[in-house]
């Protein structure tokens, strides 16, 4: 099972509201998870991310691979990418 750390999207036509989720690769975007992990609001202003660091770090630590897009939110916000962390 290859774990991936995503965003789904949620909410309206012209209004989207992501939720950042640990899935297993083959599933669809907008489909089945394994856990939800926070989520993004890019509607505010400003905009909102909030994620679980406890929760990101444990699925990153065992070998969990991230989008392109939640890996540039993650660094935006000061995330340690360690993936044994002492």
């Amino acid at each position: 099972m290859s774990v991936v750390l995503r965003m789904q999207r949620r909410g309206n036509t012209h209004r989207p509201f992501y939720q950042f989720v640990a899935a297993e690769r083959k599933s669809p975007r907008d489909g089945r998870f394994i856990e939800k992990v926070g989520y993004y609001d890019p509607a505010q202003e400003p905009s909102t991310f909030v994620w679980n660091k406890e929760r990101v770090q444990h699925w990153y630590s065992k070998g969990a691979s991230l989008s392109p897009t939640v890996e540039k939110l993650l660094k935006r916000n000061e995330f340690k990418f360690e993936r044994n962390p002492k």
